[in-house]
C-alpha cells in the first residue's frame, strides 16, 4: 500500500541510516582515542581490569624510584667500604715497616695518622639522601634499612610490598656516643671500636686500641698486626654483604621495568583498538552510509511519484 502520511520505505531507510550514523560515531571515536574501551560504559568488566592494572603499574613506577634511591645508597656504602679497605691495608702496610729494626716509629705514627683521619673523613662524606650506613652517631644509630622492592596484588584483590631489608650494623665502620667519642664496645664499628681477634695460642682476644686510634709507638705491633688483619676481613665481608644487595636491587630494578612492560601490554590487548581492523570497518560504514542516504532519497521521492497518478 501507498500513503502519503506513511512513507514505510523512508522510515526504515532512516532507521537503517541512523544505525549507519552510530557505528561510524563508534568507530571514528576508536580512531581518535586508539582506544577500543574507554569508558566503563563500552566493557565495564574488561575498563575494571584496565583501570587496576593502570593503578599497579603506577605503584610499580614508584618501586623503580625507590629501587634507584636503594641501589645509590648502597652503591656509596659500598664505594666507603672499598676505599675504607685501601686504606687499612696502607696501615697494614705501615705496621708490617714500623716492626723493623732501627725504623723511627714516631715518623711511620705520623703517616698512619693521616690514613686515621682518611677513614674518618671517608665514613662521614659516605652520605646519601641523609643516609650513612657506615658512620653512625647516636642519633641516628645502627639498624635495618628497608628498600622497597615490589608491589603486589594476590588473588583476592589485596595489596602489599615487598621489602630488601639490611642491617647496617654489618657495615658500621665508625660509631661514636652523645659526646662525639669513638664507642670502643667489640662490634660497635669496624674501624672505632677495640678488636676482637685470634692470638698466637689460639684463644681470642681483645686490643685496648682500635684502627683509629693505633699507636706503634706504644702499643704491640705483632698484636696490631693481626688485629688490623682481622678488621680487614671482617671490612672485606661487608662489603661484599653491600655488593650481593646492590646487585639484588639491579635485578629487581630490571624485573619491575619488564613486569611494567607486561602490564602495558596486557592492557593495550584488553582496550586498545585495533586501527587496521578499524579504519577498514571506517571505509565500510562510509560506503554504507552513501548508501543509505540515497536509499532515503529513492524513498522520499516515491511520494512525489504518486502525483503523476492525478495528471
Amino acid at each position: 500500500m501507498t500513503s502519503i502520511l506513511t512513507n514505510t520505505a523512508a522510515i526504515a531507510a532512516l532507521s537503517t541510516l541512523r544505525s549507519i550514523n552510530s557505528d561510524m560515531e563508534t568507530t571514528q571515536s576508536r580512531i581518535s582515542s586508539g582506544y577500543r574501551i574507554e569508558n566503563a560504559s563500552d566493557n565495564a568488566a574488561y575498563w575494571s581490569i584496565a583501570t587496576t592494572m593502570r593503578s599497579d603499574n603506577k605503584a610499580l613506577s614508584t618501586v623503580q624510584d625507590a629501587l634507584g634511591l636503594g641501589a645509590a645508597t648502597t652503591d656509596v656504602a659500598y664505594t666507603a667500604l672499598e676505599a675504607s679497605i685501601n686504606v687499612v691495608d696502607e696501615i697494614k702496610a705501615k705496621i708490617t715497616a714500623a716492626s723493623e729494626p732501627g725504623v723511627d716509629k714516631a715518623k711511620i705514627q705520623k703517616e698512619i695518622d693521616q690514613l686515621q683521619d682518611q677513614l674518618l673523613s671517608i665514613s662521614k662524606s659516605a652520605s646519601f639522601s641523609g643516609e650513612n650506613w657506615v658512620y653512625h652517631t647516636a642519633s641516628a644509630g645502627v639498624g635495618t634499612q628497608s628498600i622497597v622492592g615490589s608491589f603486589n596484588r594476590d588473588d583476592a584483590g589485596n595489596v602489599s610490598l615487598t621489602t630488601l631489608e639490611y642491617d647496617t650494623s654489618n657495615s658500621s665502620l665508625v660509631e661514636v656516643d652523645s659526646s662525639g667519642s669513638y664507642v670502643t664496645s667489640v662490634g660497635k664499628g669496624l674501624l672505632s671500636s677495640n678488636i676482637e681477634y685470634t692470638n698466637a695460642t689460639g684463644s681470642t682476644a681483645t686490643t685496648s686500641f682500635s684502627v683509629l686510634t693505633l699507636d706503634v709507638t706504644t702499643d704491640d705491633l705483632t698484636e696490631a698486626l693481626k688485629a688490623v688483619d682481622k678488621v680487614l676481613q671482617d671490612m672485606t665481608d661487608a662489603a661484599a654483604d653491600v655488593g650481593a644487595l646492590n646487585s639484588r636491587i639491579e635485578m629487581q630494578d630490571t624485573f619491575v621495568a619488564d613486569l611494567m612492560d607486561s602490564f602495558d601490554k596486557g592492557i593495550g590487548k584488553l582496550v586498545d583498538a585495533d586501527m587496521n581492523e578499524e579504519s577498514t570497518r571506517l571505509k565500510a560504514l562510509q560506503t554504507q552510509q552513501q548508501l543509505g542516504i540515497q536509499a532515503l532519497s529513492i524513498a522520499n521521492s516515491s511520494s512525489q511519484n504518486i502525483l503523476q497518478l492525478f495528471q
